[in-house]
């Protein structure tokens, strides 16, 4: 089953197992965009009631844990060097991970330290790498949960706001339709959130500093 077969797949069976299924999986290293899950749920929650829009976004937020967990496991366990030849490796490419992207993640990291872990779940490119570097450095497991809870919980909602306003301006859509403009809107919001988060991790700096003097 190649990708698109596997997105059709998942917008014909949307429930809550296939939304904690395919967010871990988004929320690990294989590359699986969560537009396809939350928005087309909360967009079929509303037009035929099988779901709730509020349990979509509990489902999909312990999805994007489980897979954050076993990111973070993962680089625990097994150390900076396996992590990196796996990025430099053809299946760690296959996965859309490379040296690269783990170095911005681990940089990401040390400049903004645990509060990282709640911004990364707002931006591209970082979101699913986010928890290897809180892994690799041993963050505390009870701040780890709480703030990629808090961020994926974010974004989650999101995205549920997205579908949300996809049902409003778009009557005559199906999931297909929904993933594609989600996708579309889901880019233009993922920047605007990360100009937010540079502007409040660029407050908390100054504050910090302000407060050495």
């Amino acid at each position: 089953m190649d990708s698109a077969e596997l997105i059709k797949w998942v917008l014909e069976n949307l429930d809550y197992w296939v939304v904690v299924i395919f967010m871990a999986i988004e929320s690990s290293f294989i590359p699986f965009p969560s537009e396809v899950i939350v928005p087309p749920a909360a967009w079929k929650s509303m037009v035929d009631g099988e779901m709730n829009i509020f349990l979509v976004v509990i489902f999909a937020t312990i999805g994007a844990d489980i897979g954050a967990l076993f990111n973070y496991y993962l680089a625990k366990w097994l150390g900076r060097p396996v992590v990196y030849k796996f990025a430099d490796s053809r299946i760690g490419h296959m996965c859309l991970i490379d040296r690269q992207s783990v170095e911005r993640a681990e940089q990401y990291f040390r400049d903004h330290g645990a509060a990282s872990t709640f911004f990364g779940r707002l931006i591209p490119a970082v979101r699913q790498l986010i928890s290897i570097p809180a892994g690799l450095a041993g963050m505390r497991m009870d701040h780890f949960l709480l703030y990629t809870t808090l961020g994926a919980g974010v974004w989650n909602c999101v995205l549920a706001f997205i579908g949300y306003l996809i049902y409003l301006s778009f009557p005559d859509v199906d999931t297909q339709k929904v993933y594609e403009l989600a996708t579309q809107y889901s880019h233009e919001i993922g920047y605007v959130l990360l100009a937010l988060a540079v502007i409040v991790v660029g407050i908390l700096v100054y504050k910090g500093l302000k407060k050495k003097k």
